[in-house]
């Protein structure tokens, strides 16, 4: 055990997400069990250099565990950018002797903890995975996802009632800008007819040999689109084709902040928790800029420089199961 660690700060960084507070909640009582003193920083980084931290008790973290985004809140830091104020943010830690950060969130605040742990390496740094995109290197989960995920669903299974009873095509946007995560699971389990991602290109063609089959049948359609489309967002691809389907009534929904909020999942709960004491048991063995993440069903080490250098794919085998069971996934 590294008993040189008596204080830490816990922070949550980037797009909120569901579990985050599960996380902060594990990690509080984690470090409170190995006698530590524990700090939140409150608005992310930015929170380290407005000197905005408060002491966490275990009560401080009672009662948020069903609690969907993050009481700590989170902020996007254009002064954490600059050297100048992220030595602000190390001299606000250092007056207090903390001397491990808990980075709770994606790629880009594990960028900004990665440079700053550089510039000061005698701060330990462990980073928590919570995003909903579950893009994140280096491991299988990412907190926020199965939320997110079951939101998504919930909200086509609804919308497929008013299309099939209107002839309807609907083109449902989904959060992913730069994979298709949440656009191929949620097609998958909603039974949507067509799963346009950020991974395939040269799409619109594939939907509209699609489409043309499907309007000899005179049938609805549900269309997931994820968000990061090379050919545009769902209203554009709708604009692209609806003058070549006036028979079809095209409407797109765009699910938007929705699959940001509401009660984390028990698997989101149960993760978060898992990883919070995972990253308190780093810190206590002397770990340093690492990702504590989820591969294989149990817990693993990732150097956090990796974490967004490298990229997450969608496995070979969840696209062909996609195209197996029907779902039509435009091909390159």
């Amino acid at each position: 055990m590294n008993n040189d660690v008596k204080k830490i700060a816990v922070l949550t960084s980037g797009g909120d997400a569901p579990g985050m507070n599960a996380a902060i909640r594990a990690t509080t009582r984690a470090a409170l069990h190995s006698g530590m003193e524990v700090f939140g920083v409150m608005k992310g980084f930015q929170g380290l250099i407005d000197d905005d931290l408060i002491p966490l008790k275990s009560q401080n973290v009672s009662g948020i565990i069903q609690r969907g985004g993050t009481f700590l809140q989170s902020a996007r830091s254009s002064d954490f950018k600059s050297v100048e104020g992220r030595k602000i943010a190390y001299q606000n830690l250092k007056k207090r002797d903390i001397s491990a950060l808990v980075v709770i969130g994606g790629d880009g605040s594990f960028t900004g903890a990665t440079t700053f742990a550089v510039e000061f390496p005698d701060i330990s740094i462990i980073g928590i995975p919570a995003t909903i995109d579950n893009d994140i290197y280096g491991t299988d989960y990412t907190i926020g996802y199965d939320t997110a995920l079951n939101t998504v669903i919930e909200a086509v299974d609804n919308i497929r009632d008013t299309a099939s009873s209107f002839n309807r095509i609907f083109l449902v946007e989904v959060m992913g800008r730069e994979a298709g995560f949440i656009a191929v699971n949620s097609g998958i389990a909603s039974g949507a007819e067509v799963i346009m991602v950020p991974e395939r290109k040269n799409q619109i063609d594939k939907l509209r040999k699609f489409l043309d089959r499907r309007a000899q049948k005179n049938k609805s359609s549900i269309v997931i689109v994820a968000e990061g489309l090379e050919e545009g967002s769902a209203m554009e691809i709708a604009n692209i084709i609806s003058p070549d389907y006036p028979n079809f009534d095209i409407k797109v929904s765009v699910l938007g902040y929705i699959q940001r909020g509401g009660r984390p999942t028990a698997k989101d709960r149960v993760i978060a928790s898992l990883m919070g004491i995972a990253a308190i048991e780093a810190i206590n063995d002397g770990q340093k800029s690492l990702m504590v993440g989820w591969r294989n069903e149990e817990i693993v080490h990732v150097p956090l420089s990796k974490t967004f250098k490298l990229e997450k794919s969608i496995s070979d085998d969840m696209l062909n199961a996609v195209e197996i069971i029907g779902t039509f996934l435009p091909k390159n």
